[in-house]
């Protein structure tokens, strides 16, 4: 067992994190940790577990919550680790050892670190030390004022940890080392200026001294806008000693050439040795595209970089200096404008204002054959009169199979056009570049790098003019470019079904598509407005003119042949794909590859960890390597999608690994659904055991509270609809009825949302199973929301069965629920006397097991039933009860139909006062809950005994907030 304050508030055990649920749950586990061995009273836990006046029943949740903590603890065999939750009077203390505390283990390693006599061993130790903390302190709790305080600490001691393994490494030698680290933290924590000093002082050591006073004057800068102030002693002598030259305290000298003298470039300042122009700045980064059309000799790219300086003031259309070999201008290297170019108005828009500005970089992003060099080349068609210098034009080949063309040869050939004499064109890269720099410093040009793959390659190739405009176009995102050279990105996108019309049309004529309209929009649709798809789909049909689009349509409606059709001889989108596939590393490669087989739409880490047998961590990273080469789309914050026709792709990549990827998902949405489930309705019951091969995902996501709990298997339920149909296609009935029945949450919160044909699908794998436990929940729940639907007769002829099932199985607690919701169904059809009967026998069964959740339930009903049977007194009796045994933070929807039942009860006993105020008060926790099914029933009830304006707008706008999400 391990306590973990040093990132996530958690609880480690040999099976995995305990399920500590509410943010508030985590904060007292803190504060608790925080004072480990020492008693915390409960004014403390007050102030950690709230930030402004408590509610007044503080006590109970913290009650309620140390009960939970003890519960889990000793689930976990807590007291074989010597570890106690106990209660002392008014305070509460955790006994543990401090072994078993990271943030302990942090403090001890520190110690022994500074006890060190060489910086190997300390290097050694505050390493370790740094490894115990896997994010930002205390993070997953609810952060009152006295936790605020510890975190801020514990932070400020781990940034004094990364600053003595610095200066550790230092004392090696291992300057490199140090800058690297002092490089990320300085990023995070950018006006801490003793972070700042350690990194300059770690870039001078290594040689990198332009970098390092670079760092002083970005400090400075951010110091003064934001605080307004200058910096201090220490970022002050760093810098004075960088200007000195002077050697640092381990003796290292910087390098002659690292940079100028102070007297002969000013700080801040910056240049490109020997070119005698400005220069840009940058560090290598990732990026890149596929094949384009064109004239002329094969295009290329490559990468390097200078230090950026201001450039003087130049005139808005400056002269182009005469070329070395007096060449007429302007030069053009474009290929030609795409033919059947359609729609993109937006993108181009975007293009133009994106190539406003000094020197601006346009970087136009998007999958495979989402048409970006059309793009690039339509938008250089349309300007010529905006670069009277010329337009330059390379294919860097950054996912060609022929390989990217080596820097030289692009330089040379940009050099060339621009009038450069062969005998005089460098023969090294660096010199080529800072002539072409220096001879588009006061050109207006513009210069297209097509299929770029990094950017690195790309810097190398940017002109030096500041009314020159570059613009690239890449699969990858080239985020490197973003931070250097403040790219302007106008991402792609597919086609909507008219613009991929339109194409069509382009290519095959107007009379053809207008001949057969409806084939040609779903021609579009099936080709998922991937412009290579749809001018593949077009010349197919170009070179056979009998063919009619709705044939073709036809046979691209069968997946299993689609990605064929859709390949021309060497061109097409499974070629495209396989161009982009290949650069990707190994892991990222063989996520995608599962990601085929998901049977869902959407992916979040821990689905896509289940598809590929790996971590949310590992998963979550190789999604981002695919989002960068746009092979998935994150549509929401870590949520990832795939385009159809990528996804086809992709399922072709490991077709053996299909079934194990399906389990793999299968199992991710029972464990998941499971912890949804037990969150949203923590009193409820398990639904059932796992399946015997279950295989338990690596991680399984923690929800904070009953909100995230029910928002999680609201965004899911397409997804899991799609799951469970897949089990049940596959033959895996044991978890198709699973993965349906764990929604119950949602179900019974939106219960007229159209449920009943999913549920209809558990049935049929509960049958098929066999499975009487499994057979007789399915009808409870499906005969509870054909009731709610209005199909009471159908709900009837299915309950029946119901409790008899159960009762064959063996599930008490299922007959009660059987049981309760038949007699829902015979009150409607007048069988009152049955169906109290029922509800009476459902009670007893629920005492007999001591099950209160349940108990609650139907006594809820009983209630219900006894004010339909005119015995007010008697519904009044039972939702006591039943909301006796109820804590109040838990069963939101059902407090609130209890709370009802009471308030008419009263109005039907005589007490008109206390009937509206109960009434009143069940319709307001529904609406604070989001229940409005509930709210609509209490204000109904409130309308009939009160005329309020207030009371009938509240019931409008509930029925309204129904209406919307139906």
């Amino acid at each position: 067992m391990e306590f973990r304050l040093l990132g996530t508030v958690s609880v480690e055990t040999l099976t995995g994190p305990l399920p500590l649920g509410p943010a508030k749950r985590r904060s007292l586990l803190a504060a608790l940790l925080l004072s480990a061995n020492t008693p915390v009273s409960l004014g403390r836990l007050t102030e950690c577990l709230w930030d402004d006046e408590p509610p007044s029943q503080a006590r109970g949740v913290i009650q309620g919550h140390v009960s939970r903590l003890r519960a889990l603890l000793a689930g976990a065999d807590a007291e074989a680790y010597g570890v106690e939750l106990a209660t002392l009077g008014d305070a509460y203390v955790l006994r543990a050892p401090e072994t078993l505390l990271d943030s302990q283990r942090f403090e001890e390693l520190l110690m022994l670190a500074r006890e060190q006599r060489g910086p190997a061993d300390a290097v050694l130790m505050f390493k370790e030390a740094l490894s115990l903390w896997q994010g930002p302190a205390l993070s997953g709790a609810f952060a009152g004022p006295p936790l605020r305080v510890a975190a801020h600490s514990l932070e400020e001691s781990r940034l004094a940890t990364v600053e003595q393994l610095s200066r550790a490494y230092g004392a090696l030698g291992e300057h490199h080392r140090a800058a690297a680290l002092l490089t990320a933290e300085t990023a995070a924590h950018p006006l801490r200026e003793s972070l700042a000093a350690e990194l300059m002082l770690a870039l001078y050591r290594a040689g990198r001294q332009s970098e390092a006073l670079d760092r002083f004057h970005r400090t400075r800068r951010l110091l003064a806008d934001e605080l307004g102030i200058d910096p201090g002693h220490e970022l002050a002598d760093a810098y004075a000693l960088i200007l000195r030259g002077a050697p640092g305290p381990t003796g290292a000298a910087p390098p002659k050439s690292a940079e100028a003298s102070p007297a002969a470039v000013p700080p801040g300042s910056g240049g490109s040795p020997g070119s005698g122009v400005p220069s840009r700045t940058g560090g290598p980064s990732g990026g890149a595209e596929g094949p384009s059309g064109g004239g002329g000799p094969s295009r290329v790219a490559g990468g390097g970089t200078d230090a950026a300086a201001p450039a003087p003031p130049r005139p808005p259309f400056p002269a182009a200096p005469p070329s070395p070999a007096g060449e007429p201008h302007p030069v053009d290297l474009l290929p030609r404008a795409p033919r059947g170019f359609h729609g993109r108005a937006a993108e181009l828009a975007a293009l133009s204002r994106s190539a406003a500005g000094e020197a601006p970089v346009c970087l136009v992003t998007g999958p495979a054959g989402v048409g970006k060099t059309a793009l690039a080349l339509q938008w250089a068609h349309r300007n010529p009169a905006l670069f009277p210098d010329g337009r330059l034009f390379a294919d860097l080949r950054g996912f060609s199979a022929a390989g990217e063309p080596a820097l030289i040869d692009v330089l040379r050939e940009f050099l060339l056009a621009l009038g450069v004499s062969p005998r005089r064109v460098p023969e090294s890269v660096p010199a080529a570049a800072a002539l072409f720099r220096s001879l588009t410093a006061r050109r207006r040009l513009l210069v297209v790098l097509d299929n770029a793959r990094d950017s690195a390659t790309v810097r190398t190739l940017l002109p030096g003019g500041a009314d020159c405009v570059t613009l690239v176009t890449s699969r990858h995102r080239l985020e490197g470019l973003i931070a250097s050279d403040a790219a302007r990105p106008v991402p792609l996108d597919t086609l909507e079904t008219d613009d991929g019309t339109a194409l069509l049309a382009g290519v095959l004529g107007e009379e053809r598509v207008l001949a057969e309209p409806v084939a040609a929009r779903r021609l579009s649709e099936l080709c998922g407005g991937l412009p290579l798809a749809l001018r593949v789909t077009a010349a197919r049909l170009a070179g056979r003119p009998r063919w009619t689009l709705a044939a073709l349509a036809g046979e691209l409606a069968d997946e299993r042949g689609r990605l064929a059709y859709l390949d021309v001889d060497d061109t097409g989108v499974a070629a495209a794909l396989r161009l982009t596939v290949q650069h990707l590393p190994p892991g990222a490669v063989h996520q995608f590859a599962r990601l085929g087989h998901h049977p869902g739409g959407h992916y979040d880490p821990y689905a896509a960890a289940a598809l590929a047998g790996t971590d949310p961590v590992t998963a979550r990273a190789a999604l981002e390597q695919l989002a960068a080469a746009h092979l998935v789309t994150e549509t929401a914050p870590g949520r990832w999608v795939l385009h159809d026709l990528v996804r086809l792709y992709a399922r072709s990549l490991d077709p053996t690994s299909a079934r194990e990827a399906l389990i793999g998902v299968l199992d991710h949405c029972i464990a998941t659904a499971l912890a949804a489930a037990d969150t949203a309705e923590p009193g409820g019951e398990p639904c059932f055991v796992l399946p015997e091969d279950f295989r338990r995902p690596s991680a399984v996501q923690d929800f904070a509270d009953r909100a995230e709990a029910m928002r999680w298997l609201a965004v899911e339920r397409e997804d899991l609809a799609l799951t469970a149909l897949a089990a049940r296609e596959a033959g895996l009935d044991d978890r198709a009825w699973r993965i349906i029945l764990l929604q119950w949450p949602q179900m019974v919160w939106r219960v007229r949302d159209s449920w009943s044909p999913l549920l209809e699908l558990a049935l049929e794998a509960a049958r098929a199973e066999k499975d009487a436990y499994a057979e007789s929940r399915v009808l409870t729940l499906l005969g509870w929301v054909l009731t709610e639907e209005g199909r009471t007769a159908e709900a009837a002829a299915l309950l029946e069965r119901s409790p008899v099932l159960a009762r064959e199985a063996g599930d008490p607690l299922g007959e009660a629920t059987a049981l309760v919701n038949l007699a829902v169904v015979q009150a409607e059809l007048g069988e009152l006397p049955t169906a109290l009967e029922n509800c009476a026998r459902a009670v007893e069964l629920t005492r007999r097991e001591g099950d209160r959740h349940t108990e609650m339930l139907t006594l809820q009903h009983l209630a219900r039933m006894h004010l339909t049977a005119h015995r007010p007194q008697e519904a009044l009796d039972c939702a006591r009860t039943a909301l006796d045994l109820g804590p109040e933070h838990e069963e939101a929807a059902r407090r609130s139909l209890l709370l009802a039942v009471c308030g008419e009860a009263r109005l039907a006993l005589g007490d008109e006062e206390d009937g509206v105020r109960l009434l009143d008060r069940a319709a307001r926790e529904a609406e604070r809950d989001g229940y409005d099914e509930g709210a609509v029933r209490a204000l109904e009830a409130l309308l009939r005994v009160s005329s309020r304006t207030e009371f009938r707008r509240r019931h409008d706008e509930a029925l309204r907030r129904l209406a919307e999400e139906s």
